[in-house]
């Protein structure tokens, strides 16, 4: 397996490196051959091309088996006409990765905030009201006059049906519920439609129990008793918001994994930004980078029908858990450690 490695902005070349050395311990240890490509994107890449993200970084990507990519100042790029082009968003919209999957655990060693838990947010990731990503060129954010803006959101049957059966499937290897989040009772079309389209795929998983919540009733709900749900499927911003809730409520959003997905492309993505403020100085929790990481892997694994890969990964998320029970880990999941050592820890857990 091929993975192309772009460390990214801020914290990304330190948390990447983690996952790197992970990922290479699991290869040793499960026979994975795993080969690493390196390349740049963002405020480095600016630098040297002109441009954060260029078609040569994007034709590698498309020739190697997965990408796993490090944080980004997203917010920096703000003119794309200067080259200043959101990489997150460009991979996410030229591989056409759909799906935006991020799981979220309490974890033993670690006291849960609001009660244990374990779900996962199916998140829709090529449509929505995320402007960059609505039309084939351009933008869909129109400023009217200097005081008043209109903002365009597409929803598509295509889009709403993929995105469902993505999370049916994932959740008849779980618990076996989905619960759809949206906003039908003022986006009656958009949201409506969502809703029917995932009710009707529903049709094709009876062991799959259904049900529906509107967003703002939902982030009221998963706080308080966050045990209830399995699989959570939605669309691209109410998605975005409720990942980033419920990371946070494991424990960090350092624990965030995240794994934007299509049909012919994976990329790996921490869920957090680059946090700029804490670059270089070895506290920066890495554990996202390598849930990442290990859900890369997983997906490979799956596609081929290689379980040596699926292996991996389970044993990724393995020594992940034992890090943070033994409190080898950083900071603010409740350990002592720095990012590297961090890294160490998981990476003997791994190889053992």
């Amino acid at each position: 397996m091929k993975i192309v490695v772009i460390p990214g902005d801020g914290i990304g070349p330190e948390t990447v490196a983690v996952a790197v050395d992970v990922l290479k311990a699991a290869s040793k240890r499960f026979d994975l051959g795993l080969v690493f490509e390196h390349d740049i994107a963002g405020h480095e890449s600016l630098k040297q091309h002109g441009a954060t993200v260029r078609q040569a970084l994007l034709d590698k990507v498309k020739a190697a088996d997965g990408l796993l990519l490090g944080p980004m100042s997203t917010y920096d790029f703000k003119d794309e006409a200067k080259g200043e082009i959101n990489p997150s968003k460009y991979f996410r919209k030229e591989l056409d990765l759909h799906a935006n999957i991020r799981p979220a655990r309490t974890y033993p060693g670690m006291k849960p905030r609001l009660g244990e838990f374990d779900l996962v947010v199916v998140r829709e990731n090529t449509e929505g009201f995320y402007a960059d990503r609505n039309i084939e060129s351009g933008n869909s954010e129109m400023l009217i006059t200097p005081d008043v803006v209109v903002s365009l959101r597409r929803i598509t049957r295509f889009c709403c049906e993929r995105i469902a059966r993505s999370a049916f499937e994932l959740a008849m290897t779980r618990k076996k519920h989905v619960t759809i989040v949206h906003k039908a009772n003022v986006l009656k079309r958009g949201d409506g439609m969502f809703i029917d389209v995932c009710h009707e795929v529903g049709k094709e998983f009876p062991d799959v129990v259904v049900d529906d919540v509107i967003v703002d009733a939902m982030m009221a709900h998963v706080v308080r008793a966050p045990e209830r749900y399995d699989v959570i499927v939605t669309t691209n911003m109410f998605g975005d918001i409720l990942s980033d809730l419920t990371a946070e409520m494991s424990g960090s959003l350092g624990l965030g994994g995240s794994l934007n997905a299509g049909v012919q492309y994976a990329m790996g993505q921490a869920a957090h930004g680059s946090a700029p403020d804490i670059a270089g100085k070895n506290v920066a929790n890495p554990i996202s980078q390598v849930l990442s990481a290990g859900m890369l892997l997983n997906w490979h694994g799956q596609r081929k029908n290689d379980q040596k890969f699926i292996d991996a990964a389970i044993a990724i998320d393995r020594a992940i858990a034992d890090s943070i029970a033994a409190q080898e880990c950083t900071r603010d999941v409740g350990g002592k450690l720095g990012t590297r050592e961090s890294g160490e820890a998981m990476v003997k857990r791994v190889a053992a």
